[in-house]
């Protein structure tokens, strides 16, 4: 700490004394530092105690001291966060590379050990679970059975990096999700460390700051912990000592009032703030939330809130620490002298908030009354997209048309009735029928397990209590129970069709319902446990029951599933559900009892009892007043002791894996799950001259909202893919796939995998869904990975086209790697994702963007010309400045140009480094190299 201003001080709590960089003492001298927003100040003291004269100078302080709510984002500052968190998905990958590394670093001379996590880092392994088997008591025993037979390789690599890299833990399967578990067990809050580095032992106190490989890491703002998603490339460099390069950003806050009324929950509100902060508009900057409605919102509710903000667009969604803050850590079983460490030292710095306190000088402020929010879903396909509960029938009308299948399948939807599969007891298992009714069309009936029952457009087939955003919330968990309790003595069962399950985001979750007496009825109703994990929300839905399935292919029905996760996307719940909505658990419970969503349950009943009576969901539907008395008599910080005690160990199953040894990998030439990467392979020491494109071709042209899931799906491998052709012809049989997200270890998986949702939709081949595209100039059709396949025998570098909100979606780095390993070099987009476009950039792919008010459209690009880019050298190396023009010519098959211009979305001069390397871990990697003797 090079400490030009003098800020270093010692703080003593309870018998120990540590070293700070004491925010006040800088605020002395520049006074409109104590009106920094908290996220700024977090910031502030990072770069306070980081500062060294060359990542981090004096100039950059006084400029974030002297920060201008109003002013555009200019100054380019380095984020050193205090640790890295991991999922499996996400992380598996990043381990993948730094051992491969690891791998590179020996071959060129260098100590291969010293490619290790400079920082603290901890993986979750949450996404692996499917639900495979629901509605039954072992279904959890059975799932995580399968789990372990699919994913052994996959353990057994991540067990051998908790043991060759320092500081990298990893808690098994089957504990919970991975941002509940942060925000129950992990967080630290305020950290107790050495300075980042440093060889003397002193102590420092300082803000718990981290970045996360999944965008829900913003789930942690909820603790007054400051973290946020970035891409497996930016994390792999945070782990290995590198700051993060940022613009300082703009702060939005959000000043809440009122209090929530009654019959809505806190996935209500979130829906609400994310409809209204996405409309607004808040891509790259902070959010902060402030006000008196603070105090009306436990910590969990403000946890539910925060995990959203990549739906709502911020980089973050930051409620200061206060003391609710205190009171959640110690329900949480931290340690008192943790928490008497954080609540100390967050009122010595000026980061505690109190009711009363002035607000701080926000970029804007937007007022949000509780009071206003009532019940609400969301989609059928963006999680932005709320509607009332009143109205979700209307709403999935009006989508109805734009959710039917784009081709048609070879059987016609009203064909006669056919029986497709084996029949139950002389009936068939499903037929096609010739609509009788004008409600819809077509419909089928369906004999499953002994039951007959008509599914038609908007019957709901999912119902899954899932994903990080809700199922670490006490009153929503606890709602859902009571309503389960209430429909079960009003003698209410869910409809044969639902396929139902609860996935908890931690052990705590079930030892509080058992003690509620609820979990027998959510069983009565089929939610019984089937994984603590991230299921549904993340696609690892499972199969849905034969004949259903069945009876949607052959009818191209379009079904619904109700989940309360916080992604809904095409194609990413499952691959036959076309309309997906988000809701509360509570109203999860009722969608499965009431097996539609083209209902008002407002109005409609949710069902009827045997004795054909209506029960309305206002029958069902518990008081606030309820919810919390079962809370106070349920939750208690001995569940979370006894929940954590030992999070690292796992069970016999995983204690049981063999653990290969040795600093660098033994990679295993049969593993289809993890295989050695090519990124480093040929690296030459030093980067080559930076080159213009010619002759580039379009290998994808899109429209809006191309999500990171419609780049690289994280769901089912389909058989006919290429990257199910390529594991079967290793003998790898269709039931052994596994996932997309499962198989992020293998990168000939992953490419083949690139833009394969099976939703997606490519304009150079209109009227089709699915991974395909044409080679150009001959326009013959095939696959976009045959496409590019061939390209690359011809040495044709590849470009993107797209709308807006390019690579919105999951902090996903196989996103930017798939594409790259296509041979893609530039995306030309109408505007990028925060996280998608920094992770292009990491790979060595060129984000560029229309200038406003232009569009592929609107300047005649068909995506059949042949491109050229120039002035790269220029503009990235030596005359670089952000949003700097570049020019493109495009000319089509009769040789017509079409010249138009584009923004370098390069942001800082940082990230013109990375891609000058081709890559950011190409950088760290030639940085960390010994010098040539």
């Amino acid at each position: 700490m090079k400490d030009s201003f003098q800020t270093k001080r010692s703080l003593s709590v309870g018998n120990r004394t540590y070293s700070i960089a004491s925010l006040p003492a800088l605020e002395a001298k520049f006074p409109s530092a104590a009106r920094l927003p908290y996220s700024l100040k977090i910031l502030l003291e990072n770069l306070l105690r980081t500062e060294d004269g060359e990542a981090v100078t004096a100039a950059d302080i006084e400029a974030l001291a002297r920060w201008n709510a109003r002013a555009a984002p200019s100054r380019e500052i380095q984020f050193t966060p205090a640790r890295v968190l991991l999922q499996d998905f996400t992380g598996v990958p990043a381990v993948v590379d730094l051992a491969a590394m690891r791998d590179a670093m020996k071959r060129m001379g260098g100590d291969p050990r010293k490619i290790n996590p400079l920082q603290p880092v901890e993986l979750v392994i949450d996404h692996s679970v499917q639900v495979d088997a629901f509605g039954t008591l072992n279904a959890f025993a059975r799932n995580a059975e399968l789990e372990f037979d699919r994913n052994r390789e996959r353990y057994a690599f991540l067990r051998w990096g908790s043991t060759a890299f320092e500081g990298f833990r990893v808690v098994p399967p089957d504990t919970g999700i991975v941002h509940q578990v942060n925000l129950e067990h992990l967080a630290r809050v305020v950290m107790d460390a050495p300075a980042l580095g440093a060889k003397s032992k002193e102590l420092w106190a300082f803000p718990d700051t981290l970045v996360g490989t999944d965008s829900h890491t913003t789930m942690i703002n909820g603790l007054g912990v400051l973290g946020w998603g970035v891409g497996g490339i930016e994390a792999e460099a945070a782990m290995l000592g590198q700051p993060l390069s940022m613009l300082i950003p703009q702060v939005v806050g959000v000043r809440l009032v009122g209090r929530l009324p009654e019959g809505a929950t806190a996935t209500d509100l979130v829906l609400r703030v994310t409809e209204v902060l996405r409309k607004h508009g808040v891509v790259g900057k902070f959010v902060e939330f402030t006000g008196p409605g603070l105090a009306e919102l436990p910590l969990a509710d403000r946890a539910t809130i925060a995990n959203m903000a990549p739906e709502y667009g911020a980089t973050c969604g930051l409620f200061p620490l206060d003391e609710s803050t205190i009171a959640y850590l110690r329900l949480s079983g931290r340690d008192e002298a943790r928490v008497a460490l954080v609540e100390a030292y967050a009122r010595e710095q000026g980061l505690f908030r109190a009711d009363g306190d002035p607000e701080a000088d926000y970029t804007e402020v937007l007022t949000l009354d509780l009071a206003t929010i009532e019940p609400s879903l969301a989609g059928p396909k963006r999680p932005q997209d709320r509607v009332a509960l009143a109205d979700v029938g209307c709403s999935f009308e009006a989508a109805l048309e734009s959710l039917k299948p784009k081709t048609v399948s070879p059987t016609s939807p009203k064909a006669p009735a056919v029986a497709r599969l084996e029949s139950e007891g002389g009936k068939p298992a499903v037929a096609v029928a010739e609509p009788e009714t004008e409600r819809h069309e077509p419909y089928a009936l369906v004999h499953q397990d002994g039951a007959e029952f008509t599914l038609e457009h908007g019957s709901v087939v999912i119902a899954a209590i899932t994903s990080c955003t809700n199922t670490s919330n006490p009153s929503v968990m606890i709602a859902a129970g009571l309503l389960a309790k209430k429909a079960v003595e009003q003698g209410l069962a869910r409809k044969p069709w639902v396929k139902t399950s609860l996935a908890p985001g931690s052990k705590v979750v079930t030892e509080y319902l058992a003690k509620a007496g609820l979990t027998p009825y959510l069983e009565q109703l089929g939610f019984h446990l089937v994984g603590y994990g991230c299921t549904t929300c993340i696609g690892n839905s499972g199969p849905l029951p034969r004949n259903i399935a069945a009876a949607i292919d052959e009818t191209q029905l379009v079904v619904a599933a109700v989940l309360s996760g916080n992604r809904n996307f095409e194609g990413r719940v499952h691959a036959q559900v076309r309309a997906n909505y988000l809701a509360s658990p509570p109203l999860v419970v009722a969608f499965a009892l009431a097996g539609r969503v083209d209902v008002d349950l407002t109005k409609e009943p949710l069902a009827e009892r045997a004795d054909g009576t209506p029960v309305f969901l206002k029958d069902v539907w518990p008081s606030a007043r309820e919810v919390q008395d079962a809370i106070a008599g349920s939750v208690g910080a001995d569940m979370f002791s006894k929940s954590y005690a030992d999070v690292f160990a796992g069970d016999e199953r995983w204690r049981a894996i063999q653990v290969p040894k040795g600093d660098t990998y033994a990679w295993d030439p049969n593993s289809t799950y993890v295989k050695h990467p090519p990124y480093f392979v040929a690296m030459p020491r030093h980067p080559g001259p930076i080159a213009d494109f010619q002759g580039a071709r379009v290998l994808c042209a899109f429209g809006d909202s191309i999500t990171t899931d419609h780049i690289s799906p994280a769901g089912s491998i389909k058989p006919t893919s290429p990257a199910g052709r390529y594991l079967q012809e290793l003998g790898v049989k269709p039931e052994d796939f596994n996932s997309y997200g499962a198989r992020r270890g293998n990168h000939e998986v992953m490419v083949r995998g690139t833009f394969a949702n099976t939703r997606i939709r490519n304009k150079l081949v209109p009227g089709v869904e699915g991974g395909e595209s044409v080679h150009l100039p001959d326009g013959e059709r095939m696959s976009i990975y045959d496409a590019a396949v061939k390209y690359a025998t011809e040495r044709v570098p590849l470009i993107v086209l797209a709308g807006k909100e390019y690579g919105s979606g999951s902090s996903r780095d196989w996103a930017a790697k798939g594409p790259f390993l296509l041979g893609v070099r530039a995306v030309i987009a109408e505007s990028f994702e925060r996280i998608h476009r920094s992770n292009l950039v990491g790979m060595g792919i060129l984000p560029l963007q229309f200038l406003a008010g232009e569009t592929a459209d609107s300047l005649g690009l068909t995506g059949r010309e042949v491109y050229s880019i120039a002035d790269l050298a220029r503009a990235v190396e030596a005359d670089f400045s952000p949003g700097a023009r570049l020019s493109i010519v495009a000319r089509d098959d009769a040789g017509k140009q079409k010249k138009f211009q584009a923004l370098l979305r390069i942001d800082t001069p940082n990230e013109a480094q990375y891609w000058r390397h081709g890559g950011i871990l190409q950088y760290v990697l030639r940085k960390l190299l010994p010098p040539v003797r």
